[in-house]
Order: structure tokens, then C-alpha cells, then sequence
């Protein structure tokens, strides 16, 4: 399905060719006889009563009614609907909407919503939507990961970003063989912008690629060897002409070869390479405030497979203003004050029973709390989907402040807090959103959910690798290891 704004670039493309055509053969110094019956356009309208008389438009469309054929309107004045905002600015160029008004911040004006159509592709009725068990959560769109990556490809991590000039929202997906760019700005239409090829030489697979975003680029990593990162302009994806594009990185960072995960603290601008094939796997200082231009300044040891650094702004006073990092480290969890890069320096560790892979955690928006996820507790130990929640109110004594058990036995992998909802991708249970308002009295409920993995629900590495929940819209992506991207939304939303 072709969003207005997309057939609005066709339209323009015809048009402009059609005018060449039309003066070639029209524009000629021959006087014409008035006894004639002139239809420049051939549309069997003639010019004396044609609201559009240069271009072929027989229905005489005129949404705005303002005696401009639509066929023309662009040619006239390139506003479309006569609000004074030229079309390629416009966020409904379909009706006059002069204040850009946008309540729910998707990028489309409030007088075009219903231009769109935003009708799920799959509503969550009755338990379903289409083949996939849900619980209020719709489908709202969907792209095979055929399409997203080369044949034979698997599915791994995603990410978003939200174009704040022009409050478009992309989705960025990655598989064994790259990464692809998608616009979700009108979720039932997600169209595929292009793709970027692995950095690595001969682009061969690797099941890890890890992406993040910081001032409007996109950083990428890869277990691959050779990789390094990729840099990547996002504000590229704004004039895409002819989609899907064949793009290619802005820069290229070789001071390491592979890596399992980047992260970033868009604060601070400093990206944390972990798992990467130097000093161990421990984190990479890598300073990004000039994101084509990265510059190492240093590392921490002891190997990390994931990490959240933040600014930290929570209940601990001893550490208000510093840069703290959160690893999930394999075998335990640490908290490090990685402020000074010349000289970071452990703050605590932590461990809880029944360790299988310490994997990735997100602190509460207080920061009294750090959520946990094991990866491998549920093949080791038998036990369903368990959640570790540590109570980092005194970051130099940590805790166990309870665990939450889901309801299936399906492995959990990535997990991110917005708000009072934890959205968790769950492998084979695929999206589930826990409702962690009432942490703080040891509860925790699941609200909803949507099965990317409809065949089962087992301990086994299929389905939703990564979720992104951070859209202003309230676009959701989840990425699938075997099936691709999937978009959706809270019902009723």
C-alpha cells in the first residue's frame, strides 16, 4: 500500500514529464480555430470548461474545490490544499491544516488521520489477531524478513528513531546479513527505504548485529569478524526517491573488529562497545559527540554481554551527575562509575540464585530498581519466563528485590521500561507487557501480549529477538528472528 506522501512524489514525477510532453507538442505559434473543439489533454473534457486542461484527468477531482483540477494543483502553486505550507512540508497536504496540529505525534496532521488508513492489518479480537495469539495488542503492519534481508538470512536486533524536524518514525532492523531502514510513520503502510550491507569482508552472516542511535545516527555492531562499526546518517532517510536504496555507511570505526553490542548515552554521547574481540570484552569508551568521527578513549575490564549507561539521576546522592554503567556480565551483575574515562572504577557486583546467563536489565525511571533478565535459567533450571528485579536504591548495596515468573516457559532476552509498562521480548511468547506500577510491593502483572511465535511457547531461541517501544505514537516494533518486522499497537489506540 503506497502512503499519500509517496504517490504524491509519483504524482510530481508524472506531472513534470507530462508538461514537457504537452508544450512540445501544444506550444506551437499556429493559430488555433475557434470553431474547433480543443481537449489539450485528450481527457474528453475541453479546455473551456477543464479545471485542469494541461494534464489528462476525466473525474475532474478537486478535493480542495478551489477550481484547480488536483492533477494541476501541484503545477499551480505546490500546495496542495492552499494552507500555505508547500506540500513537502505539509503533514496533510490533503486538507488545510496551517497550524501542523499533531495530537498524537505520528507525523501526519490531525486533518489527514483519516487519510491514513490505520485500521490494524490484524485486530486483536477474541485472543487473535490473524494467526498470532495476542491480548490487546493489535497488528498494525508487517514486513517478511524475505524482504528485509537477503535470502536465508535470520533476524536479530532493532531499534527506532523518531525524525523530531519532521516527527517521522523509522524502524531499524537488522539480520546475519545487515541492516534495513523502514518507515513506520504510517503503521499500516511501512515501507522498506534500503538496506545496508554488513561491514565485514565478503559480508558473510553472523547472528549478532546490535544497533543504537544518538543525534540522528544510527551506530551498528557485529560478532562478525572484521566489522568494527558502522555509522550511519539517518536524516538521509528523508529524501529517499526510489526505495529500497542500496546504502552505504557515512563512517567506518576499525579500532575494533567484532563486537556483541554497542550501547549509548545520548547524554553524554559516548557509546560502550561490549563483547568486542579487545581487553576481554569489556566495555569500549568510544566518544561520539562527532558521530562520523569516533575517538577511543579508553576501556573497563572484565568481559560484558550488555549494558544501560546512564546519567544518573536517582534516590543514591552519592552518585547524582556521575556516568554509571550497568553490566550484565555473564556471570554477574556490576555497577561501575565510568564518569572519568581515564580511570573508571567498580561500585558494587551482584549475583542472585540459580545464575544461568546474566544477559540484559533496565533500570525503572526512578532508578530504584533494576530489571534483569537470565537467558538461559529456563533451559537450565526448568522454571517459566523468570524476571530479577535488584533494588539499586543504594547503588554500593544492591539486592534482590523479588522475581517475576510469566506465565509461559519461552526464554527472555531484551526487556526496556517506558513508563509504568515493561516490554519484554519473550523469544517463542513473543511481546509481553508487564505492568510494574507496584514493584515497589513486590508485583508484578502482565497486561498484554502479541505471539510473534504462534507454533509454541518452548525454552528454544526462536521468535521476538528485540522490541522497541519508545515511539511517540505508540508504535511498537518487535523484530523476529524467523519472520521479520512486526508493528503493533495497544488496542483502542
Amino acid at each position: 500500500m503506497l502512503t499519500f506522501k509517496k504517490t504524491l512524489n509519483f504524482l510530481k514525477i508524472f506531472l513534470f514529464g507530462f508538461v514537457i510532453l504537452t508544450c512540445f507538442l501544444a506550444c506551437d505559434d499556429e493559430p488555433v480555430d475557434p470553431l474547433v473543439i480543443v481537449d489539450t489533454d485528450d481527457d474528453g473534457i475541453p479546455d473551456a470548461t477543464d479545471n485542469c486542461p494541461e494534464i489528462f484527468n476525466p473525474n475532474q477531482e478537486d478535493l480542495n474545490d478551489n477550481g484547480i483540477g488536483d492533477a494541476c494543483e501541484d503545477i499551480v502553486n505546490n500546495d496542495l490544499d492552499d494552507d500555505g505550507i508547500l506540500n513537502d512540508d505539509d503533514n496533510c497536504p490533503l486538507v488545510a491544516n496551517p497550524g501542523q496540529e499533531d495530537s498524537d505525534n505520528d507525523g501526519i496532521g490531525d486533518a489527514c488521520d483519516d487519510v491514513f488508513n490505520l485500521t490494524p492489518l490484524y485486530p486483536c479480537e477474541n485472543g487473535m489477531a490473524g494467526p498470532y495469539s495476542c491480548n490487546d495488542y493489535d497488528l498494525m503492519g508487517y514486513i517478511p524478513l524475505d524482504e528485509l534481508a537477503e535470502p536465508g538470512a535470520e533476524g536479530n536486533d532493532s531499534w527506532g528513531w523518531t525524525d523530531t524536524t519532521t516527527n517521522k518514525e523509522y524502524a531499524l532492523i537488522c539480520s546475519t546479513h545487515g541492516t534495513a531502514f523502514v518507515d513506520i510513520t504510517n503503521p499500516t503502510a511501512p515501507i522498506l527505504l534500503g538496506k545496508l550491507a554488513s561491514a565485514n569482508p565478503g559480508h558473510s552472516g553472523n547472528v549478532w548485529r546490535d544497533v543504537k542511535t544518538y543525534n540522528n545516527y544510527a551506530f551498528i555492531v557485529s560478532e562478525a569478524a572484521g566489522h568494527g562499526m558502522q555509522v550511519f546518517d539517518l536524516t538521509r532517510l528523508r529524501n529517499v526517491a526510489n526505495p529500497p536504496e542500496t546504502f552505504t555507511a557515512d563512517a567506518h570505526f576499525t579500532e575494533f573488529g567484532s563486537a556483541h553490542n554497542i550501547v549509548i548515552n545520548e547524554t553524554s554521547g559516548y557509546a560502550y562497545i561490549v563483547g568486542s574481540n579487545v581487553n576481554s570484552g569489556g566495555p569500549l569508551f568510544i566518544n561520539i559527540q562527532n558521530p562520523t568521527n569516533p575517538v577511543n578513549e579508553g576501556s573497563f575490564p572484565g568481559y560484558s554481554h550488555d549494558a544501560q549507561v546512564v546519567t544518573y539521576n536517582g534516590p543514591d546522592p552519592d552518585y547524582t551527575g556521575q556516568e554509571i554503567l550497568i553490566g550484565s556480565n555473564a556471570n554477574e551483575v556490576v555497577i561501575a562509575n565510568v564518569t572519568d574515562k581515564n580511570n573508571p572504577t567498580t561500585i558494587a557486583t551482584a549475583t542472585y540464585n540459580n545464575i544461568g546467563y546474566v544477559h540484559q536489565g533496565w533500570f525503572t525511571e526512578d532508578m530504584n530498581y533494576f530489571i534483569l533478565g537470565d537467558e538461559l535459567d529456563e533451559q537450565n533450571f526448568g522454571n517459566n519466563t523468570r524476571t530479577l528485579v535488584f533494588d539499586f536504591t543504594d547503588l554500593d548495596n544492591p539486592s534482590v528485590h523479588m522475581d517475576y515468573n510469566g506465565p509461559t516457559a519461552a526464554i527472555d532476552h531484551n526487556g526496556y521500561v517506558k513508563g509504568n509498562d515493561y516490554y519484554l521480548s519473550n523469544y517463542s511468547a513473543g511481546l509481553r507487557i508487564i505492568d510494574i506500577s507496584n514493584i515497589s510491593s513486590n508485583t508484578m502483572n502482565e497486561t498484554g501480549f502479541f505471539d510473534t511465535h504462534p507454533e509454541n511457547n518452548n525454552a528454544s531461541f526462536e521468535g521476538a529477538w528485540n522490541v522497541y517501544p519508545y515511539f511517540p505514537s505508540g508504535n511498537i516494533i518487535v523484530s523476529d528472528i524467523e519472520r521479520g518486522l512486526f508493528i503493533v499497537r495497544k488496542s483502542g489506540t
